[in-house]
C-alpha cells in the first residue's frame, strides 16, 4: 500500500488483462475532407473538445478536391468515441473508418532469418553446408572460441520472457508478449546489427526458467531476460549470472537504470546540484524501481527513500539502506522522484514541489504528465515516452558482445549512461533512440569499460 495526501492507493504491477484496457492505447482514424480552407480546423477542434491529443497526422491522399488523413489519437477505454459522429456531422468532413496501420507492421512479424552470403553455385552450397561444414565443426570441437570467429554466436542475442509481466499489460503470457519480443530483436537488428531471437517460456518458476535457459545458452553470445515479473525475476537473473559465463541482463531493471541515470547526470549538470548528494525517492519498487536504485546507490548516491505497495519489497532493499516511507513523505522530502509504478495519475499535481525533479517512467501512462509536474514547478519533468531503455540495451549488447564479456558490471552500465547523456542537446536530458551515433558510442563506452 503506498498512502498518500487523502487516503491510499494500491500499485499493483501485475496487471489483469481485464484492467489493461483503461491505459491509453494508439487509435487511429481516417477522416476525409473537402479541400478547402478550414475543413481540417473543424474537424481538430471536435477532437480537441472530446479532450483528446492528437499523437500523429497524415495525409494519405488527395483526389478530386477531397484529402483522405490518417489521425492517431491515444484513447483508452472511457473516451468519447461519439465525436466520430460529430465529425461526420461536419458539412466538410466525413469518418471513413478505423486505420489498420499498427496490425497491418506486425502482419507476418517483425523479423526474419536471412544469409549473409548469396547460395547461387554448387561450390558455395557445399563449403556453407556439408561436406564443407565439417572442418568448422570439427576446428570448434577443438577450440569453443573459433565459434565467435566462424559462427553467428558472437551477434545473437537470445530475448526470453515468460509474459509474467508484459508492458503495462500484465501477466498476459509469453505468447501474447511475442509482439514485444520481436520489436526487441528488431531493434537489435536495425540499431546495432545484432541477431535477436525471442524464446518464450510457458514456465513461471524461477528454478525451471533457470534450468531452460541454462540448457539452450550455448546457442546465444548473450541472454536478454524481458518482462518477468518481480521478486521472481530477481533470482532468476541472479542464478543465470552465476551459472552462465556469457552476459546476461534483465532489461526491465538494468536498462531502465541506466537511461535513469543518464537522465539525472543532465538534470543535476544543468540544475547545478550534485547527484549524490540528493535525496533520492523510488516510487514502486518492483523490477523497474530495484534496478534503478540499485544503479544509483552504485554511482554514489548516498540517500534513497522507497515506497511499495508491498512490504516485503521494502523491507528487501532497506538492507541495502533505502528508507522506506509513506508517498506523501516521499514528496515532501525527495529532491528527485522516481516513479515506476503503473498506475496512472499517482503523483496528484500538488504534491510537487518547486525545484524537484520527477521522472514518472510507466508506459503507456505516466503517474504525472510532465506538463503537470512542469507547471506545478518541476526543474525537470519526463515521462516513460523519452526514458526509455530502448536508448540503452542495443549498445549495452552490442558493446558487451563486441569485448566478448563474461558478464556486464555495473562500470558497464554506468559507462552506457555517460554515453548517453553526453548526446543529448538543448533542454533534453536523453538524446533521440533513433540517432545512430547514439547506439554506436554507448557499444563503444561498454566495449572500453568491459575491457579495463
Amino acid at each position: 500500500m503506498i498512502t498518500g495526501i487523502g487516503g491510499s492507493v494500491e500499485v499493483d504491477r501485475r496487471t489483469p488483462l481485464g484492467h489493461a484496457s483503461r491505459m491509453k492505447i494508439p487509435e487511429i482514424i481516417l477522416i476525409e475532407t473537402v479541400h478547402q480552407p478550414g475543413s481540417l480546423a473543424k474537424v481538430l477542434q471536435v477532437i480537441a473538445d472530446a479532450g483528446l491529443a492528437i499523437e500523429g497526422l497524415t495525409a494519405l491522399r488527395r483526389q478530386q478536391g477531397r484529402t483522405l488523413w490518417e489521425i492517431t489519437l491515444e484513447m483508452d477505454e472511457e473516451a468519447d468515441r461519439s465525436l466520430y459522429e460529430r465529425i461526420g456531422q461536419l458539412p466538410t468532413a466525413r469518418f471513413v473508418g478505423k486505420s489498420d496501420r499498427v496490425f497491418n507492421r506486425h502482419r507476418g512479424g517483425k523479423i526474419r532469418t536471412v544469409a549473409t552470403l548469396p547460395i547461387n553455385t554448387r561450390e558455395v552450397l557445399r563449403d556453407v553446408y556439408t561436406p564443407g561444414v565439417a572442418r568448422v565443426c570439427l576446428a570448434i570441437a577443438k577450440d569453443p572460441a573459433a565459434a565467435y570467429e566462424y559462427t553467428a554466436l558472437g551477434s545473437t542475442v537470445a530475448v526470453v520472457t515468460n509474459g509474467t509481466a508484459v508492458l503495462g499489460l500484465g501477466n498476459i503470457g509469453a505468447l501474447a508478449g511475442l509482439p514485444v519480443m520481436e520489436g526487441k530483436a528488431a531493434l537489435f537488428a536495425d540499431l546495432v546489427g545484432l541477431s535477436g531471437v525471442p524464446i518464450l517460456l510457458t514456465e513461471t518458476q524461477p528454478a525451471r526458467v533457470v534450468e531452460i535457459v541454462t540448457g539452450i545458452a550455448s546457442s546465444f553470445g548473450a541472454i536478454q531476460l524481458e518482462d518477468f515479473r518481480a521478486p521472481e525475476c530477481f533470482e532468476i537473473e541472479a542464478q543465470l549470472r552465476a551459472r552462465l559465463q556469457k552476459p546476461v541482463l534483465h532489461d526491465d531493471q538494468h536498462g531502465t537504470a541506466v537511461v535513469t541515470l543518464a537522465a539525472l547526470l543532465n538534470a543535476a549538470q544543468r540544475s547545478n546540484v550534485d547527484l549524490r548528494g540528493s535525496v533520492i525517492g523510488q516510487i514502486g519498487l518492483g523490477a523497474a524501481g530495484s534496478g534503478i536504485v540499485r544503479l544509483l546507490q552504485a554511482y554514489g548516491v548516498r540517500h534513497v527513500l522507497g515506497t511499495d505497495r508491498d512490504p516485503a519489497a521494502v523491507a528487501r532493499l532497506a538492507a541495502s539502506g533505502v528508507e522506506g516511507v509513506t508517498l506523501e513523505t516521499l514528496m515532501q522530502r525527495a529532491d528527485i522522484v522516481i516513479a515506476c509504478t503503473g498506475v496512472k495519475g499517482l503523483i496528484r499535481p500538488e504534491w510537487v514541489r518547486k525545484g524537484q525533479v520527477i521522472l514518472a517512467l510507466s508506459n503507456p501512462d505516466s503517474e504525472i504528465e510532465p506538463l503537470a509536474a512542469r507547471a506545478q514547478g518541476a526543474a525537470f519533468a519526463a515521462d516513460g515516452k523519452g526514458i526509455n531503455n530502448v536508448l540503452a540495451f542495443p549498445g549495452l549488447f552490442k558493446g558487451a558482445l563486441d569485448a566478448r564479456a563474461k558478464c556486464f558490471s555495473d562500470a558497464m552500465l554506468m559507462a552506457a549512461a555517460h554515453a548517453i547523456a553526453a548526446l543529448a542537446g538543448g533542454d533534453e536530458l536523453v538524446p533521440s533512440p533513433l540517432e545512430r551515433e547514439l547506439h554506436e558510442k554507448v557499444a563503444a563506452a561498454v566495449r572500453a569499460a568491459a575491457a579495463a
